[in-house]
């Protein structure tokens, strides 16, 4: 079995802080990029978003920032602008998320750096872009607002609320990623690097997928539905004996098993609900069919019962429950990264490869922790 890593090699310079730049590093880290994390003298904002902690230490800055080495460097100080210069310039990658325009001063700006280095895969993260939105600051939750997803999200009667992760970050960062492997193939056939954006209203844009897609194609504007979907039913959670449980019929041959189990098959053949469009436009007729039957059923049994004949369901779990569920299906969610006192538990990697096992080499690194290793290096660049 072939033991590299798919980007070993490869050196990434990470001049980003808080998430959707640090998510994307990370991600590189695993898969065998060696990533510097330059900081300044404050470190990354997510050190201090606390609690939770472990050790005293932020979990949220740990989530998004294993298997890399950070180093302090002050841009402002001569000589260490020239050592982030001579970093940049041996880079196959820099990722950065100043505001925009501002890394031009120390030229560190694409332009700039590209010609020492004009193989270099340079990305850029803002929240709106380097036009119209170019000064605005770039906070999942504006932008979660300003784009729409908030006026989805919550009871139809109820106000909006924001999603219970930063999903535009997330999503930004994985934007980003795509787009640096997709630069790199292309310095592979080409040997030239490239100026790689993304930023997080594009990305909600993309992102709200159907939604957005139903203005643009139909000049529908969505709106809250709670736990509902505009265009299935059912699609939701709905009530058992004791608790709720998410049910879904995908398509008209789930919502017939549905009914099976439920020993209602004549609903599935009511012109009303026998095709999805239908089931959707009369979803307020249908609910109450459904809802008396459920009652009937505790939920392990129901889930069991429409598991064996395909419906798609499940219960409303916390995040505990998540993890330990992740681990019984044999997904391994959790692994261990560092020793002794540095030790932590952290989140796998989702991605596998059939030919190796990505690595946690390191566990996400204390404030300027490899400073003194990275600045040697640096300087015995020629």
């Amino acid at each position: 079995m072939n033991s590299a890593k798919p980007l070993d090699g490869l050196l990434v310079a990470d001049l980003s802080r808080v998430l959707a730049g640090p998510y994307c590093s990370m991600l590189l880290a695993d898969m065998g990029a060696t990533v510097i994390k330059v900081e300044s003298s404050l470190g990354d904002d997510t050190r201090t978003w606390m609690p939770p902690v472990k050790d005293d230490v932020s979990t949220y800055y740990m989530s998004i920032n294993r298997n890399k080495k950070s180093i302090v460097l002050d841009f402002g100080d001569p000589d260490d602008l020239a050592l982030v210069k001579k970093l940049v310039a041996r880079a196959d990658i820099c990722l950065e998320n100043f505001k925009v325009g501002s890394l031009k001063k120390f030229g560190l700006d694409y332009e700039s750096v590209s010609v020492d280095n004009p193989s270099l895969i340079y990305l850029s993260i803002s929240g709106f872009g380097t036009a119209g939105g170019a000064s605005l600051p770039g906070y999942d939750l504006i932008v979660q607002a300003v784009s729409g997803l908030m006026s989805l999200t919550g009871e139809p009667d109820g106000p909006p609320f924001r999603a219970g992760i930063s999903v535009f970050d997330v999503m930004t960062g994985l934007h980003g990623l795509i787009g640096v492997l997709a630069a790199l193939n292309n310095r592979h056939n080409t040997g030239r690097g490239q100026h790689v954006e993304v930023n997080l209203l594009a990305t909600a844009m993309s992102g709200l997928v159907n939604q957005t897609a139903a203005y643009t194609a139909a000049g529908v504007v969505p709106f809250r539905m709670g736990n509902a979907h505009p265009s299935l039913f059912p699609y939701e959670a709905l009530p058992t004996k004791d608790r709720d449980l998410i049910i879904t019929a995908g398509n008209d041959k789930q919502f017939r098993s549905l009914c099976q189990v439920l020993g209602i098959e004549q609903i599935a053949d009511d012109p009303r609900f026998a095709v999805n469009a239908d089931r959707t436009k009369n979803r307020e007729e249908l609910r109450p069919l459904l809802v008396e039957k459920l009652r009937e059923w505790m939920s392990d049994d129901l889930f069991i019962a429409l598991n064996k004949v395909g419906v798609p369901c499940g219960p409303i779990n916390s995040i505990g429950d998540g993890v330990e569920l992740a681990e019984r299906l044999g997904l391994r969610p959790r692994v261990t990264v560092g020793e002794g006192d540095r030790e932590v538990t952290l989140v796998r990697n989702p991605i596998t490869f059939s030919d190796g096992e990505l690595e946690y080499r390191l566990p996400p690194p204390l404030l300027g922790e490899h400073s003194d290793e990275i600045r040697t290096w640096i300087s015995g660049l020629e």
